[in-house]
C-alpha cells in the first residue's frame, strides 16, 4: 500500500472535515465543541474554544455578523442555531483573567499596520505572537476604528477596553494621531514606511482610503485590488484587508478578523521566504464536505430570548444549545460494530493499517483490528466517499502474509477446516446416476453440507428429478476462508483445483445454494457460469410437498452478506417465502445495506468478542422469527438463542417450528456432517458400498465438549494427541490423579489434552490450545 494510494483512501472519509459552522466562520470558531461545552454547563472550556481563534472574544461576542449560520446543518430542517447569543453567554458567564499568551523569540524583522481597527488589531497580535517587531500606526486618538460606530449599549466601550488589554502583553508598539498617507497633512508618507519596515499591512476602513495616496493599484471600483487569498497588493511587501472588504453590502467584523490573520500568514511566509499560497485552500470560509445524516430529526424553533437586550438566559442558552447536531458523519461507525468497536473512525483506521504495515522490526499491534473486519463491504455502502474498510483490511492480511508476518495461528482454524473440507473425506465428483454428461452441476458449499446434511440431500433429488439434462454434484470449498486470510496462493490454488473438476465434469453450469460461493465464484472464476439455487427454484418450481413443509407464519429476512447488490437473488427468494404463504417482514438494513452475521472475513475466529457484539445486535433488531439462505448466517445466529430457519427448512422441512429452534452443529459435528453426507450420497444415490469410518474409543463428557466447541478444538485434534503420545510415549503422568498431559502441534496452533486410559480407549478430562511453539 502506498503513500500516494494510503492519502487518495483516507481522504475519502470526512470525519474530520469542520462542520459547516466552523468551515463557515472565516476563522473556524470551533462553535460544535463550544457548544457541547455549553451543554455540560463548562463555560471555561467553551471559552478556551472561543479564545482559541478569536482574540477580541469580548468585541467578538456583541458584534459579529455570524456567517456561521448560513452554514449551519439546523437549517435544513428549521432555523440555524443562534451561534452568536451563546458566544455571548460564554463571555459573560466566563470571563476570568486573560490567560497568559505564548510568544516566540524575536525575530529580526519589522511589520507595519496601518490602520488599529479590528483587522489591524488580529494582525498585530497574530505577527506579535509570531515574535516580530510589530508597530501599529492609528491615525485617531483610540484603537477600534469602526467599532466605536457600534452603539455603545450593543458593544460597551469598557468590553472594548478589554479586550484591547490584551495587547499589552504583546511586544506591541501602537503609534497614536500617526496619519499614513503620501497626501499633504500626513505624519509620513506611506512610501517611507514600505522603505522602513519590512512589510506592511493596511488595514484602514473604506472610508479613510479615499484621502490617501498609498500608489497601490486599484479596481475600476476605486478599492485596492488584492489577491482574494494571500491579501498581496501590487507592492510586494504590502498587504491589504480589513474594512476595505465587505460582506454583501455592509462591513463584515469576521471578515475583518480573518482578513487580519490571512495576512499574518501572508507576512509571516514572505519574511521566511516561503510560498505565499501553498496549502492555503481553507483559509477563511469554505464550503466542509463532511456529511451529516439529518433524517428522522424533528425540528425545534430557534429559543426566543426573555430580554434581547440582556441576551440569553442561563436555562434559555441550554435549550439553545440543545439544539445543535453536533455535526458529524460516522455513518460507518453507526452501522458497523466492528469499527464501532476500535473506538474511532476510518481515516485513523487506514492510517493505523499503514503504520502496521510500515513496521520493520518490532510487535505488529494493529494486526487483530486488521483481522477482525468482516470484509463485508457495508461501509462503502453508507459512506459518503464510498470508503471500503474490507479493501484495505483484505489488502494487509495479502501483505501481512507475504511477508511472514501474519501469525498462521489467526486463522489456523478455518484453514484446515476448508482442507478437510476439500480432502477426500468430503470432495466428490460426479455425474447425475444414468448420466455421462451433465448440463449443471449442484455445488452446495461446505457449510450447508456442515448445518444441515440432509438438506443438500434432498434437494439434490429434486434438482435430479425436475432439471433436464443431467445435474452432477460437486462437494467441497469454495475457498473463501484462504481468501478471507490473506492467503492468495492458496486461495488461486484453490480456485484451480475447482475450475479443472468442473472442466472435467463437462464444464457445465454451476448451481450453488450458498451465497459466499456463489460470490467466490461470480467474481474469481469468470469462465463458469455460477446461478444461485433460490433463482433456479423462482424460476422453474418448487418441490410439491414444499406448501406443507411448515405451517406459514411470519418471517424477518436477513440478507447475506455476500449477495450484497444481487436485487435479482434478494427478489427470488422473498419470492419464493411469499409462495410458500409467509409474510415478510424487511429488517433495518437488508438488501443492498445488509450487515454480516459476524462469520465474514473469518470474525468469528479473529475476535469472537466483536463477532458476538454483530451477531446481537442483529438478532435483537425484531422480536420476529428470522429467515436466512446461508448457513453460516442461520447457525450463527442460532448459537445466541435466535429462533431461525433457513429457506431450505420452509422448502424441505418436516420437523414444523423445531426446525427454527435447532441448534448448530459442533466444530467436530460439522466436519462429521460433511464425511457423512459424503457417504450417503456415494451409498443411496450412487449405490455404492461405502466403509463407515471407525467409531473413536475416546469418550468427551459433555463439560468437555463446551469447552472444545468454545476453544475450537476438534474431536480429531484430541485424538491426533492422545495417538501421538500414545505412538511416542511423549507424554506427562500426573502422579496425583494418574491423568496423562500430552501435546501436538499439527499447524499452527498447539494442543494440550489431559486423559486417562480405560479399558476400550481413553477419557478426555480437559482441553486447551495457545499459540506457542514447543522446541525440543
Amino acid at each position: 500500500m502506498e503513500q500516494k494510494q494510503l492519502r487518495e483512501r483516507e481522504a475519502r472519509c470526512v470525519q474530520e472535515n469542520p462542520p459547516g459552522c466552523s468551515a463557515g466562520c472565516p476563522v473556524h470558531v470551533d462553535a460544535r465543541g463550544m457548544i457541547a461545552a455549553i451543554r455540560r454547563e463548562d463555560y471555561a472550556a467553551a471559552m478556551v474554544l472561543f479564545r482559541k481563534m478569536v482574540p477580541f472574544p469580548g468585541i467578538i461576542s456583541r458584534v459579529c455578523d455570524q456567517p456561521c449560520r448560513q452554514s449551519c446543518k439546523r437549517k435544513e430542517i428549521d432555523e440555524p442555531v443562534s451561534i452568536n447569543a451563546l458566544e455571548k453567554v460564554c463571555f459573560d458567564r466566563h470571563q476570568g483573567p486573560v490567560p497568559k499568551i505564548t510568544i516566540l523569540p524575536a525575530r529580526n524583522k519589522s511589520v507595519a499596520i496601518v490602520g488599529g481597527g479590528l483587522s489591524g488589531l488580529t494582525a498585530a497580535f497574530e505577527l506579535s505572537c509570531k515574535g516580530y517587531k510589530t508597530v501599529v500606526f492609528e491615525a485617531t486618538d483610540r484603537l477600534g476604528g469602526s467599532l466605536w460606530d457600534i452603539p455603545a449599549d450593543k458593544l460597551p466601550r469598557e468590553l472594548m477596553a478589554g479586550d484591547f488589554a490584551v495587547l499589552e502583553q504583546l511586544p506591541v508598539e501602537i503609534r497614536y494621531n500617526a496619519a499614513i498617507g503620501n497626501r499633504g497633512g500626513s505624519l509620513r508618507s506611506f512610501n517611507s514606511l514600505c522603505e522602513e519596515f519590512d512589510a506592511v499591512y493596511v488595514g484602514i476602513g473604506s472610508k479613510e482610503k479615499d484621502s490617501l495616496d498609498l500608489e497601490l493599484a486599484t479596481k475600476p471600483d476605486g478599492e485596492i485590488a488584492m489577491d482574494p487569498l494571500t491579501l498581496a497588493t501590487s507592492h510586494p511587501r504590502v498587504f491589504a484587508g480589513g474594512s476595505l472588504r465587505r460582506r454583501g453590502d455592509c462591513r463584515s467584523p469576521a471578515a475583518s478578523l480573518a482578513d487580519g490573520k490571512m495576512a499574518a500568514v501572508s507576512i509571516d511566509r514572505l519574511l521566511q521566504n516561503a510560498s505565499l499560497t501553498a496549502n492555503r485552500g481553507k483559509e477563511g470560509a469554505f464550503t466542509t464536505s463532511l456529511y451529516t445524516d439529518i433524517e428522522g430529526i424533528e425540528p425545534a424553533p430557534v429559543v426566543r430570548m426573555t430580554d434581547p437586550g440582556r441576551g440569553y438566559t442561563r436555562e434559555e442558552a441550554l435549550e439553545e444549545a440543545k439544539r445543535c447536531l453536533q455535526c458529524e458523519c460516522m455513518e460507518c461507525v453507526k452501522a458497523c460494530e466492528y469499527l464501532a468497536h476500535y473506538g474511532s473512525y476510518p481515516k485513523r483506521y487506514v492510517r493505523e493499517v499503514y503504520n502496521n504495515l510500515s513496521i520493520v522490526m518490532g510487535v505488529h499491534h494493529a494486526n487483530k483490528m486488521i483481522n477482525t473486519c468482516s470484509l463485508c463491504g457495508l461501509c462503502e455502502q453508507v459512506c459518503p466517499g464510498n470508503l471500503n474498510m474490507g479493501d484495505i483490511c483484505r489488502e494487509a492480511r495479502q501483505m501481512m502474509v507475504k511477508r511472514g508476518k501474519m501469525p498462521p495461528s489467526v486463522h489456523d482454524f478455518a484453514i484446515r477446516d476448508m482442507q478437510f473440507s476439500n480432502s477426500d473425506r468430503f470432495v466428490l465428483d460426479r455425474h447425475q446416476p444414468g448420466f455421462t454428461s451433465s448440463e449443471t452441476v449442484f455445488f452446495p458449499g461446505c457449510q450447508l453440507a456442515a448445518s444441515s446434511p440432509q438438506s443438500v440431500k434432498k434437494i439434490y433429488e429434486h434438482l435430479c428429478a425436475k432439471t433436464a439434462g443431467g445435474v452432477g454434484l460437486m462437494l467441497g470449498c469454495c475457498g473463501a476462508p484462504a481468501n478471507w486470510a490473506g492467503q492468495e496462493e492458496l486461495f488461486q490454488e484453490t480456485l484451480q483445483n475447482i475450475e479443472s473438476r468442473w472442466r472435467e465434469l463437462g464444464s457445465p453450469k454451476v448451481i450453488t445454494a450458498c451465497p459466499t460461493c456463489f460470490s467466490m465464484f461470480e467474481h474469481n472464476l469468470p469462465a463458469m457460469p455460477v446461478e444461485m439455487l433460490w433463482t433456479l427454484l423462482e424460476r422453474t418450481g418448487l418441490p410439491d410437498s414444499a406448501a406443507a413443509a411448515v405451517s406459514p407464519r411470519k418471517v424477518a429476512i436477513h440478507d447475506s452478506c455476500t449477495t450484497r447488490h444481487e436485487t435479482g437473488l434478494h427478489n427470488s427468494v422473498r419470492q419464493i417465502v411469499s409462495k410458500l404463504g409467509w409474510e415478510i417482514e424487511e429488517l433495518p438494513r437488508n438488501r443492498d445495506n445488509t450487515v454480516c452475521c459476524g462469520y465474514g472475513g473469518l470474525m468469528i475466529y479473529a475476535n469472537r468478542e466483536v463477532a458476538r457484539k454483530v451477531i446481537n445486535r442483529r438478532i435483537k433488531e425484531s422480536g420476529t422469527d428470522y429467515l436466512t439462505y446461508c448457513a453460516m448466517c442461520r447457525d450463527n445466529f442460532a448459537s445466541q438463542g435466535k429462533r431461525v430457519y433457513h429457506l431450505l427448512d420452509l422448502i424441505l422441512g418436516t420437523d414444523g417450528e423445531q426446525l427454527a429452534e435447532r441448534e448448530p452443529p459442533g466444530y467436530s459435528e460439522r466436519q462429521e456432517n460433511r464425511a457423512r453426507l459424503k457417504r450417503s450420497l456415494l451409498r443411496d444415490v450412487w449405490g455404492e458400498d461405502v466403509e463407515a469410518e471407525s467409531d473413536s474409543k475416546i469418550t468427551i463428557p459433555e463439560n468437555v465438549r463446551r469447552v472444545m466447541e468454545e476453544r475450537m478444538i476438534l474431536t480429531e485434534d484430541v485424538a491426533g494427541v492422545i495417538r501421538y503420545a500414545e505412538d511416542t510415549g511423549n507424554k506427562m503422568k500426573n502422579t496425583g490423579n494418574g491423568h496423562f498431559i500430552a501435546y501436538l502441534q499439527p499447524a499452527g496452533v498447539t494442543y494440550w489434552v489431559e486423559y486417562s486410559p480405560q479399558e476400550d480407549g481413553f477419557l478426555v478430562h480437559n482441553a486447551y490450545c495457545h499459540r506457542l511453539e514447543i522446541e525440543e
